[in-house]
């Protein structure tokens, strides 16, 4: 089977990362196109054998790469396009149509009740949506929340599959000398309480929120937020403001590990060097950090994920949804460094999140796509 993946860009970036990881388990082969800003990732894909083809889109509306895309996908010999992120699934979709592949499937990634990939969700990017949806055979929701949310908006029950966003679990194990070395790297004291966050730079996390609590908060205590987007110099503003930004590391994208010749540590000794991870974001279509750190064995802080949610109640006890702004934080995180470490193994219910489990369930996705059929693919 020849599957073509079709994605807006390859910054290092929750949806980025996640198909990398998915690709390493797919048993199918697997092109890359990529729309704009073949980044981090798209070396990464690199490295481990993919093709990766940058359609060098100039915005949202270059119409001219609807036919270079078309002419990718008709002289590819594909059999299944599986498109990610509101602009590819939009431009792939219809490039696949008119390419003449009907086993077209997307994933949604970053849908929210009132935002789409950090954006305002308004009428006009619904009803596009809904019009290029149609064009699919299975659109692949992330969590039942986001399967309710397309509901919701008047996607058909029956192309909806609901497969949950995988982690290799056991490459987020704790590790002290990475902890050592992390904190090494960044300045950060050993005995620092160094509070993390993870994600895109954008208004939606709400990370101003652990800047706000941090100055509420003793001086020995750290935040480390991992990541870059278009609100890190409002973040560095907003520390300056507060008096904290001496206590403040932004350390930027970065990749799961690290490429040879980089020195700087990536996510995973990143996780480790922390001691706890918030999440304020007031809306998540998964919550893949958290998840994340819940395998590193942090207790996690969290306004909204639904990868906890939906699980069974106590089968994440390290994980505690926080509403409030930063005092309610700054409350959460006392209560939390004066309860001491715990032990930093992830609970079982990670488990429930294997990459592997997930691949083989996209995999019954195209096997269905290919057969048009409307058989649903049952959730986890």
């Amino acid at each position: 089977m020849r599957a073509l993946h079709v994605i807006t860009g390859l910054g290092v970036g929750g949806a980025e990362q996640q198909l990398r990881l998915l690709l390493r388990h797919v048993p199918a082969q697997c092109d890359v196109v990529t729309l704009t800003n073949p980044g981090p990732v798209a070396a990464g894909l690199t490295a481990d054998g993919v093709r990766v083809i940058h359609l060098g889109m100039r915005g949202n509306r270059d119409l001219g790469a609807l036919p270079r895309l078309t002419r990718l996908i008709r002289t590819g010999g594909y059999d299944v396009v599986h498109t990610h992120l509101y602009r590819a699934c939009l431009y792939g979709r219809i490039a696949a149509r008119l390419a003449g592949v009907r086993a077209v499937v997307a994933t949604e990634h970053s849908i929210g009740d009132t935002l789409l990939e950090g954006r305002p969700l308004t009428p006009g990017v619904r009803a596009l949506y809904l019009a290029g949806e149609r064009l699919g055979r299975a659109t692949v929701a992330v969590s039942p929340a986001v399967a309710e949310r397309l509901r919701r908006w008047g996607v058909p029950g029956r192309r909806i599959r609901t497969i949950p966003n995988g982690i290799d679990a056991p490459l987020f194990a704790h590790d002290e000398v990475a902890r050592k070395e992390a904190r090494m790297f960044y300045g950060l004291p050993e005995d620092a309480y160094v509070v993390g966050g993870v994600g895109r730079l954008a208004p939606g996390k709400r990370f101003d929120v652990l800047v706000r609590a941090l100055a509420e908060l003793p001086g020995d205590v750290r935040l480390l937020l991992v990541g870059d987007g278009p609100e890190q110099e409002t973040l560095r503003r907003t520390a300056r403001a507060l008096g904290v930004a001496d206590r403040v590391v932004l350390t930027g994208e970065r990749p799961y590990l690290p490429d040879p010749g980089d020195d700087a540590p990536g996510v995973v000794a990143l996780l480790s060097a922390m001691d706890v991870l918030a999440s304020p974001s007031a809306e998540e279509a998964f919550g893949l950090a958290v998840v994340e750190a819940l395998a590193a064995g942090l207790p996690v802080l969290y306004a909204s994920c639904p990868a906890v949610e939906d699980l069974p109640p106590d089968a994440a006890p390290g994980a505690l949804r926080v509403t409030g702004g930063a005092g309610a934080y700054a409350r959460e995180l006392l209560r939390l460094r004066a309860a001491g470490p715990g032990g930093r193994e992830a609970p079982q219910a990670v488990r429930r999140y294997d990459i592997a489990y997930s691949a083989r369930k996209l995999m019954d996705v195209y096997t269905a796509a290919l057969a048009g059929s409307t058989l649903e693919v049952s959730s986890p």
